[in-house]
């Protein structure tokens, strides 16, 4: 942790933190007897939110050596598949080699939940002898919250496989990836855009840049691939959408051509600009969500004044209407770019509203394999600060107010 990082968290120890909020977290992970630990993850699947989410924190807070076990008996044997799945989720919160041996046999499960997060694993952790299998799987994955995260790992497993016996099977995946941007639901054609465009696939670049020309739900998706792809071709497309994409679309085109690293503070603050005016006056509500995606967007890679901005807009909104979708993007910025929000939340001059704002971010977040990532990042600068230092105080509020 940088010592500006500590520096700027003090600014949080008096007015984030009063007394009796939150209860202290322990100073590393406990030991718990193996009754205890057992009946928290039966619990997992509780109906009642404060019992499931007090037996996550008694699992996550135990030690890896007797947590880990417990959690692969829990993944193979338990007899509820809500428990299976969130067993397998904060399995990935302690960094152990077993880990991939579980994902790779949820991938096989007929629980949609277990093969979710494993398609999430090995999105985040590619494996060159698992191309095959997830390729097959994308002829026959079609449930609406399970093809996205296998989406998502094709994609990676694109750009990361450098293994001379996988090459004929990435370009298979290309080839099935760029085959389904011009195909199938507007749904599944958003994902497979958006993750070429993370995954900066310039074998993608004539099929993104065909969808981007033509009118439509999908043309702000496809000029942010675009730009994400970081390919200077891509500007001619974007400036003919400048002169004719609809009004909604704009602060995508205007980020994307950010992201090209052409004009972008002028860009940033046209969006800012946009987002402001759609907040004031009502009826726009297209175009206040598409300005706080392109500042989410460009804050996840690292672009400071666009969050400020969701920031500044987004704790002061009175509205619902302007804050969830400012809310939705600073928690995808955490997700995508957790050493950043960290940074920038220790500094914020109201950091408790900073801090809820987020909060609110992440109860609409819907990928619980990176919020667990997330948590595992704050609990590790937990442990790893020293007691009373500010860093350990900001993840003490991170941890109650996000409830883990």
């Amino acid at each position: 942790m940088s010592r500006t990082f500590s520096a700027l968290c003090t600014l949080i120890i008096l007015c984030v933190l009063p007394a009796g909020v939150a209860a202290q977290e322990p100073p590393a992970p406990q030991t718990v007897s193996a009754a205890q630990l057992q009946a928290a993850i039966d619990k997992l699947g509780d109906l009642e939110y404060s019992t499931r989410t007090a037996a996550a924190r008694t699992v996550r807070r135990t030690a890896a050596a007797q947590a880990v076990p417990a959690l692969l008996r829990a993944v193979n044997e338990h007899g509820d598949g809500y428990v299976r799945y969130r067993a397998l989720v904060l399995l990935t919160g302690f960094n152990d080699p077993r880990t991939k041996d579980a994902m790779r046999e949820a991938l096989s499960s007929p629980n949609d939940r277990l093969r979710t997060v494993a398609y999430s694993f090995f999105e985040h952790n590619s494996d060159p002898g698992l191309v095959a299998p997830l390729l097959a799987a994308f002829d026959k994955e079609q449930a609406e919250f399970v093809r996205p995260a296998l989406i998502r790992a094709l994609a990676a497993a694109a750009r990361d496989v450098t293994d001379a016996t996988a090459r004929a099977e990435v370009t298979r995946v290309q080839q099935a990836l760029v085959r389904d941007v011009s195909r199938g639901e507007d749904f599944f054609r958003s994902a497979v855009i958006e993750a070429l465009g993370d995954y900066k696939a310039a074998y993608a670049f004539d099929a993104v840049t065909a969808v981007a020309k033509l009118d439509g739900p999908l043309q702000d998706d496809a000029a942010l691939a675009l730009g994400k792809m970081g390919d200077k071709r891509a500007m001619e497309t974007l400036a003919a959408l400048q002169r004719t994409a609809p009004r909604a679309a704009q602060p995508s085109i205007a980020a994307a051509i950010c992201l090209l690293d052409v004009n972008c503070s002028t860009h940033v603050h046209f969006i800012v600009d946009t987002l402001a005016f759609a907040d004031k006056n009502q009826g726009f509500q297209d175009l206040l969500r598409s300005a706080a995606a392109g500042l989410g967007v460009l804050g996840a890679v690292g672009h400071v004044d666009a969050v400020d901005a969701l920031f500044e807009i987004g704790t002061r909104a009175r509205e619902e209407t302007t804050r969830s979708p400012v809310a939705l993007a600073v928690g995808a910025v955490a997700l995508r770019n957790t050493e950043l929000m960290m940074m920038l939340l220790a500094r914020h001059p109201q950091p408790a509203e900073a801090i809820a704002l987020l909060a609110d971010g992440f109860d609409m977040l819907e990928e619980d394999l990176d919020k667990e990532r997330f948590f595992a990042f704050a609990r590790r600068s937990y442990w790893d600060a020293t007691e009373g230092s500010p860093t350990r105080a900001l993840m003490q509020t991170l941890i109650g107010k996000l409830d883990f």
